[in-house]
């Protein structure tokens, strides 16, 4: 079977520059990789013809060769001559050697974009997270707090850089400042954090003595915290740069309040809405009358009971409930009646309930109305 011309297996012209040659290997290279083409028998074999083209027609020699008597320069002696590991294709080391040229471009995105890629001399710090409790009267008027959060603040001995006495970080000797190191494994090029620096690019030959090279130490900071009117539980306020110092000078990253509003021993919050339940005698649901109810920002609503209500009855006080908080005025607040039945009677009083109770037959409408309907169900179980 004869071989396809280099060229052609390329996609390139005869007078192709040694760039586009390189670019259309890369491409080739990625669109055949036996990886990616898992599902094509013959996937591997074109990936291996294409490297035997790039092989010869990158090397100026070999392709002047090959432009003058073809495939034949390769098999008798001819041109250049044949190289190492037989016929056109190159042995593993070599394969392995153009191979990696494509590394970056397949790999990349896992191993964090090409060559270089991996470095990392200064690094932004951490996020952080405190929890905060506030009660629902600071969650009403809103407030200023001071919190202490322990975190990793700026060395100052070293101005963060890690270095004793203003001295600078060096390149790393292992991985030349690129912070990756790669190892040949048969036919691949595999790529890791360098061992020295960890990724970092740099060393640190003068660490410095209060931070041990690290850049920063831990220390509790004092901060001055606004809570606005009408957070709730859940309510997360961002401060930008508080967070946990950068490595070696790198930008610092964020604090984040997360907010919790304690229970309150009145008050029951839904939103904006406030509910309170108010318990009230037999007589004075019975009768009517007034009440007297607190509110959250500390004053007094005087709430009339409508003569006759039930227990669960609500009443409600505009304007008198958590303010938005993003705006839009303040939610309601809502008083529930809880009717409460008398307990440890006197013998007189046990008297006078049995003789209200005879005269109170027509005076419950729902219970007339329920018994009613049971008698009506029994009747019909029977029938």
């Amino acid at each position: 079977m004869s071989k396809r011309d280099y060229y052609e297996l390329l996609g390139v012209s005869r007078d192709a520059s040694p760039e586009e040659i390189k670019k259309a290997y890369r491409t080739k290279a990625k669109e055949l990789h036996p990886d990616r083409n898992s599902d094509n028998p013959d996937a591997e074999a074109q990936f291996k013809e294409v490297n035997e083209a790039y092989d010869v027609l990158k090397d100026a020699d070999r392709k002047a060769a090959y432009d003058r008597f073809g495939h034949a320069a390769f098999e008798g002696g001819m041109g250049g001559g044949p190289r190492p590991g037989g016929g056109g294709f190159q042995g593993q080391g070599d394969f392995a050697s153009a191979f990696s040229d494509v590394f970056d471009d397949l790999f990349g995105d896992f191993m964090g974009g090409g060559r270089g890629g991996g470095r990392q001399r200064a690094t932004r710090g951490s996020d952080l997270r405190y929890n905060l409790r506030v009660t629902l009267e600071e969650a009403y008027n809103g407030l200023q707090k001071t919190i202490n959060v322990p975190t990793s603040v700026a060395c100052d001995a070293c101005n963060g850089t890690g270095a004793e006495g203003g001295s600078e970080p060096v390149t790393c000797p292992t991985c030349s400042g690129i912070g990756k190191v790669r190892a040949q494994q048969g036919f691949f090029t595999v790529e890791r954090t360098c061992p020295t620096c960890h990724g970092m690019g740099q060393i640190i030959k003068n660490p410095c003595k209060s931070c041990q090279g690290h850049g920063r130490i831990e220390k509790e900071r004092a901060l001055s915290v606004n809570i606005p009117a009408g957070v709730e539980t859940g309510t997360r306020i961002r401060l930008a740069g508080e967070g946990e110092a950068g490595m070696r000078g790198g930008p610092p990253g964020d604090l984040y309040i997360f907010i919790e509003v304690a229970q309150h021993p009145i008050f029951e919050r839904e939103g904006m809405h406030l509910h309170c339940h108010v318990p009230v005698s037999m007589t004075a649901a019975a009768l009517g009358g007034d009440i007297e109810v607190p509110t959250i920002d500390g004053g007094r609503s005087r709430v009339k009971i409508p003569a006759g209500s039930q227990a669960g009855r609500q009443m409600r006080l505009r304007g008198k409930g958590m303010p938005g908080l993003r705006g839009g005025g303040h939610g309601d607040m809502y008083i529930e009646l809880a009717v409460e039945t008398p307990v440890n009677l006197t013998g007189r009083q046990k008297e006078l309930l049995k003789e209200f109770e005879k005269l109170s037959e027509e005076n419950n409408p729902e219970s007339t109305n329920f018994f009613s309907k049971v008698k009506s169900f029994w009747e019909g179980m029977k029938g």
